[in-house]
């Protein structure tokens, strides 16, 4: 997994003069589903206190867009911010400031942090479409979206962080899904782990 991560990481350098960069870091770093990324606001954003509140996710419902609140409780969370997610959240918001200039009245002005050139939501499926077309192009094949997500929260348990605040930075309703992601993503250590053993006991006959 560390070696997923680091490769993850050299992707992201791959997308960097890309509108998406942002976004991805946001993924990466804090483990945010795709509908809590688009639905994002700034009112939700405090750069100075580098904090950030989930509040509302950005879905796709009866052939519509709609804003909806979270599904549980502890969806609903605030998480500090990272240097490195501070400064991707800066570059954002100069690069959202430059569209507005450039959409004049055109611009929607919903508060989105990430939005269209126009300020209007992100179609997830858009996203979905850049992300595979990015991650075929550096060579991660078998890696969705939501394995940014993944990826996140295995390394914070990789770390030594507490499950029950693994838990709450993913915002899961119970900690049992946070280590079942964990196991899971485990597996290749696991098999690597008990291969060297095998050889190991091979080599005493």
């Amino acid at each position: 997994m560390e070696t997923e991560y680091w490769r993850l990481l050299q992707w992201l350098e791959t997308v960097k003069p890309t509108r998406w960069h942002p976004l991805y870091v946001l993924a990466l770093m804090l483990g945010l589903r795709r509908g809590e990324l688009l639905g994002l606001r700034w009112s939700d954003v405090d750069l100075d206190a580098a904090t950030l509140t989930v509040r509302q996710n950005l879905v796709r419902a009866n052939g519509e867009l709609r804003i909806q609140a979270p599904k549980t409780r502890r969806s609903r969370r605030t998480l500090p911010l990272p240097p490195p997610v501070v400064a991707a959240l800066r570059q954002q918001q100069a690069r959202q400031a430059e569209e507005r200039r450039s959409a004049g009245s055109s611009w929607a002005g919903n508060d989105l942090v990430f939005s269209t050139s126009l300020g209007t939501p992100i179609e997830p499926r858009n996203l979905t479409r850049h992300f595979y077309s990015v991650r075929d192009r550096a060579e991660l094949p078998g890696i969705r979206f939501h394995d940014l997500r993944h990826t996140c929260l295995t390394l914070l348990l990789g770390l030594g962080t507490p499950p029950h605040i693994a838990q709450a930075i993913a915002g899961h309703s119970h900690v049992d899904v946070t280590m079942m992601i964990y196991a899971h993503s485990g597996m290749a250590e696991h098999t690597e782990a008990l291969r060297k053993l095998g050889e190991a006991f091979g080599s005493s006959d």
